[in-house]
């Protein structure tokens, strides 16, 4: 049995937590990581304002899993949610949350989901058992703490850089996710990876006595034990829980994970940024394209919002609705490096119980390889 300080602020079993991944859905691949005994997380980037318009699809596909309906505003839409979530939590006692992008111009948004949450537990005593958590990401936890924490709330916020952990620790956050550039998807502008960035987190935050998580490249008992001994409360996993049957996402994209292999991802543009992709034909042509129309992304920076960029992001939106339209050949697959050591599709219970006794088992046989 492995207990650190992530299970003991939230209450969960074991010392994972299951990404947000947004902006699509994963509403049963919550409940399912929840019911598992780890932290579950909804995404709510999918059901902005912006969404409803831009991206139809992820919008309408979120409602669904959700319970909801696509016409719903997303006020409906995320009490829905976690209404659903909640009660097929409930037998097992699983633990769960919200991730919120803070970002400047989400600011409205993100206001009105955190408020939704707010307003939810204080109807249903009941939710404060279990809803114990809102995870800020994507913009400067700063002015967000009383609105949180005075709720109730645990308080998890993601950083690419000692300067951001600092920064949450000013804020007063409870822990904070260390998120190496290995992670899919949403990736940092600087190639900061989780073995150089983790233990500089967890160093810089000594003093304090803040949990600190990675995520990034974590996926298994051997690198759950890498991060413990790392000074690790526990990881963060997105891609080795998006490959799972409960996920929520299209049976395409859970195939590209598992069919990347050796040095399989590459990184190009993604929807706010850097993304990692699944390396295919596509997303080679997306990296060339990338290249060629916003070179600024490869030099850390953020670029004007030019024609070659609008025509990058119709790429992206063209690509990910080919995933769920199942046209291969168009399709383009976020997902972290971890994906070259994804080889299966488990269920959730069965990945988190093998995860474990793998980094017991790891562990325990790490005195037979010291000298003596």
């Amino acid at each position: 049995m492995i207990k650190t300080k992530l299970c003991d602020l939230l209450g969960v079993k074991y010392p994972i937590i299951q990404a947000g991944m947004g902006p699509f859905s994963n509403n049963q691949l919550c409940i399912a990581t929840a019911n598992a005994g780890v932290l579950g997380l909804l995404s709510t980037s999918g059901i902005t304002s912006g969404n409803k318009e831009f991206q139809k699809d992820i919008y309408a596909h979120y409602a669904k899993t959700g319970g909801a309906e696509p016409e719903d505003d997303m006020e409906t839409i995320l009490r829905k949610v976690i209404r659903q979530t909640s009660d097929a939590t409930k037998a097992s006692g699983g633990i769960f949350g919200l991730n919120v992008m803070v970002a400047a111009e989400m600011k409205e948004d993100a206001e009105k989901i955190v408020n939704t949450a707010i307003e939810l537990r204080e109807e249903d005593p009941d939710l404060k058992e279990r809803f114990k958590v809102i995870f800020t990401s994507a913009g400067d936890p700063v002015g967000w703490g009383d609105k949180i924490k005075g709720a109730g709330f645990k308080w998890l916020h993601v950083v690419p850089s000692v300067k951001g952990a600092l920064r949450c620790q000013k804020a007063g956050i409870d822990l904070i996710v260390a998120s190496g550039h290995e992670g899919g998807f949403h990736t940092s502008w600087e190639p900061v990876h989780s073995m150089t960035l983790l233990p500089s987190v967890v160093e810089a935050l000594e003093e304090f006595g803040t949990p600190v998580v990675g995520a990034g490249g974590f996926c298994d008992g051997k690198t759950l034990a890498a991060a413990l001994s790392l000074g690790g409360a526990g990881i963060q996993m997105g891609t080795r829980f998006l490959a799972t049957q409960e996920s929520d996402f299209a049976q395409l994209w859970k195939e590209g994970i598992v069919e990347a292999g050796d040095r399989g991802t590459l990184v190009a543009r993604g929807f706010v940024g850097p993304a990692r992709w699944i390396k295919t034909a596509t997303s080679k042509e997306h990296q060339k394209n990338t290249l060629q129309h916003t070179p600024e992304l490869f030099l850390d920076t953020p670029g004007p919002m030019t024609e070659g960029a609008l025509k990058l992001i119709d790429f992206e939106n063209r690509a990910i609705k080919a995933v769920s339209d199942g046209d291969k050949e168009l399709a383009m697959f976020a997902g972290g490096e971890c994906a070259q050591r994804v080889n299966d599709l488990p269920k959730v219970q069965d990945l988190v119980q093998t995860i474990m006794k793998d980094a017991v088992s790891t562990i325990k046989a790490l005195p037979s390889i010291l000298e003596t």
